[in-house]
């Protein structure tokens, strides 16, 4: 009897051992890695460009303004102008405020139609036509 005794005893205390080991992995808390690392992803960076006018003369002003997102304030943005198949960055550009706004006065010279785009922080607006008479 006394073997029989052990014998469930040993039983027993395996069983416990194998059910505590399994509450004792089920109670660990599972990593958030995955959904933390989701909610601070970068944000990507973008720009928006809108001419305050579609047409000008030579030389008159006009603005260009946009918002930006992922761009840190204080970031300068510039205008580019497409001369031929190159981008040229013009010597017109604005620092983003704090809001991610920026304006800018522009004046062009070059008669016909003048592809322009805003550049900076990594990002690239999309393309915007002022004509030039």
């Amino acid at each position: 009897m006394n073997r029989a005794y052990r014998l469930a005893a040993a039983g027993v205390l395996s069983a416990a051992l194998v059910a505590g080991t399994a509450a004792a992995a089920s109670a660990a808390p599972a990593a958030p890695a995955a959904h933390s690392a989701a909610a601070k992803a970068p944000q990507k960076a973008t720009l928006t460009a809108k001419a305050s006018t579609g047409t000008v003369k030579a030389w008159q002003e006009f603005r260009i303004s946009g918002t930006s997102t992922g761009i840190k304030a204080g970031t300068k943005v510039t205008v580019q102008q497409k001369q031929g198949a190159k981008w040229v960055s013009l010597p017109a550009g604005v620092n983003v405020n704090k809001t991610g706004g920026y304006s800018l006065r522009v004046k062009l010279g070059i008669k016909g139609a003048n592809q322009l785009r805003m550049a900076g922080g990594g990002a690239i607006s999309p393309v915007i036509t002022v004509t030039v008479r």
